[in-house]
């Protein structure tokens, strides 16, 4: 019988990576009503901010008439109102 050895090497170090600041995302906080523009909300979630009211409703129709189940409103952040999109 030939005996078996088994080969022991040391663990693969990680790569460093150079240390680089983030690009600062200027994405809206969820869990922050906006204070400016119009939103289209999808059952009753904040989802994307417009800067004119009909590209918010163009949004709002096309994903209505694509998922016609989901409740979509546009809400203008200026009055604090929501519209429901029918």
């Amino acid at each position: 019988m030939i005996g078996y050895q088994a080969k022991v090497s040391a663990p693969m170090k990680k790569r460093v990576r150079p240390v680089e600041e983030p690009e600062q995302k200027t994405l809206p906080r969820a869990d922050r009503i906006p204070t400016e523009g119009f939103v289209v909300i999808v059952d009753g979630h904040f989802k994307s901010v417009y800067d004119t009211v009909t590209a918010a409703e163009a949004s709002g129709r096309k994903l209505k008439s694509t998922y016609p189940m989901l409740q979509i409103q546009i809400y203008d952040a200026a009055t604090k109102v929501r519209t429901s999109l029918s």
